[in-house]
């Protein structure tokens, strides 16, 4: 089975927003956007902008190819301070 690009992209963030327990309203903070907007693109009605991926990516400390590569190779990719253990609870 092949998993598109778009997908495997969503998986990464939705990993990533799982490990270092952010919510989309975080990644809109960072990306300067609404919410709803991250919602739209983590439900594939709208695309990831590669200036979007690559500000992401800055944002976790991994290259934005790692972030491409799909969730395992960008969960292995994060530094370790960025871990939910070492983050404040919500």
């Amino acid at each position: 089975m092949v998993i598109s690009l778009s997908s495997r992209l969503r998986a990464s963030i939705a990993a990533l927003m799982h490990v270092t327990g952010e919510s989309q309203r975080d990644l809109a903070a960072v990306l300067g956007i609404s919410q709803g907007q991250v919602s739209r693109r983590q439900s594939g009605a709208a695309a990831w902008s590669l200036e979007q991926c690559e500000a992401l990516a800055a944002h976790w400390g991994i290259d934005a190819l790692d972030l491409l590569a799909g969730p395992t190779r960008a969960s292995e990719a994060l530094p370790e301070p960025n871990a939910r253990s070492e983050r404040r609870p919500r």
